[in-house]
């Protein structure tokens, strides 16, 4: 039984910290958050104490790991400290919203064989997964094209948005990461497109964009297209499709079930998605879990790594100098 703590109690530390008190390798013995009642309303539900500071909780003798869930400008802080006091940390992505403080956390790291794994959850996504290894066991041949749709429910709250770096750092970070997992090399080149489509006004106020589609193609001419939306009225969308020479795998939406109603009124009504990245990768977030344990008792390079996270900021980077450029970006001119 590993015992991992969470450092932050916000909605995605909630999240986490019910994750890790029902997974069966892992227990939740401390939680911590600068609002003390949202650490000490957590820890009354999972049946944790709450640690005075970051420092108290590594240096707890109960906890052999760490969940970072707090605010993003947190993150890089935490790792360091993490690795200092020999503590694996599970870290929510991004690991900052810069590239400076990435590349410094790196240097500060390096060496350590304490394994950081980050929260690129959805490569842990059962559909996702099937589709990936079929690719790997030759069942479409050669991958000629990767394509991600990500499509949000709804807008979020202005103070989130105010918080979140931009959407191809907060949103389409996933997706990077997720195009480098299924195309198996990397990116060479990047070419964006980004508006202010779903409200205008807002986004102008923040100046940020709300609706994106990003082109890439690595050395060997694999072709990907990622589509963003932070507004779909239908629901959660989230498909992949991997076109390789010799046939297609898809892996689509999920659904309550998967009952279908045919009438005089319509040719087929089915129930709608699930709302949003909570339930929809409620698996992937426990088998995330478990890969970490993993990590943590066989020691060793995670399966998702401080350079993924890396990898897919550099690549959110290059997608913001195209959208402002308006041009085909080489990833070389960024990394």
């Amino acid at each position: 039984m590993v015992r991992i703590a969470v450092l932050g109690c916000g909605r995605i530390g909630q999240m986490h910290a019910a994750n890790i008190g029902r997974h069966p390798r892992t227990s939740l013995p401390v939680v911590y958050d600068i609002d003390a009642a949202a650490a000490a309303a957590v820890a009354g539900r999972e049946g944790a104490r709450v640690a005075a500071s970051v420092e108290d909780v590594l240096a707890s003798a109960d906890v052999d790991a760490v969940l970072i869930a707090s605010a993003t400008p947190t993150h890089a802080d935490y790792i360091e400290m993490a690795v200092d006091a020999g503590k694996p940390t599970l870290c929510e992505k991004p690991i900052d919203l810069g590239l400076a403080r990435v590349e410094a956390c790196r240097e500060r790291i390096a060496g350590s064989s304490v394994p950081v794994q980050i929260g690129f959850n959805r490569r842990f996504d059962p559909g996702h997964r099937a589709a990936r290894n079929a690719v790997l066991a030759g069942e479409i041949g050669d991958l000629h094209q990767v394509i991600i749709t990500s499509r949000d429910p709804e807008l979020p709250p202005r103070g989130y948005l105010e918080a979140a770096g931009g959407l191809l750092r907060d949103m389409t970070i996933h997706d990077f990461d997720l195009a480098r997992y299924m195309l198996g090399e990397e990116p060479v080149e990047v070419f964006a497109v980004a508006g202010a489509l779903i409200d205008p006004v807002l986004m102008g106020e923040l100046d940020e964009i709300d609706t994106a589609m990003i082109v890439m193609r690595t050395a060997s001419g694999t072709q990907c297209h990622i589509n963003n939306s932070r507004t779909a009225v239908y629901g959660y969308d989230q498909r992949i499709e991997l076109m390789g020479s010799t046939g297609m795998v898809q892996s689509g939406n999920r659904k309550p079930h998967e009952m279908r109603c045919y009438s005089a009124k319509s040719g087929e009504v089915a129930e709608p998605y699930l709302y949003f990245f909570i339930e929809r990768y409620t698996e992937a977030f426990m088998a995330e879990i478990d890969s970490f344990v993993d990590a943590v008792e066989k020691g060793g390079e995670p399966e998702v790594s401080f350079e993924d996270g890396r990898r897919a900021l550099i690549l959110a980077e290059a997608a913001y100098v195209s959208i402002r450029e308006k041009r085909l970006v080489q990833v070389s001119e960024i990394a």
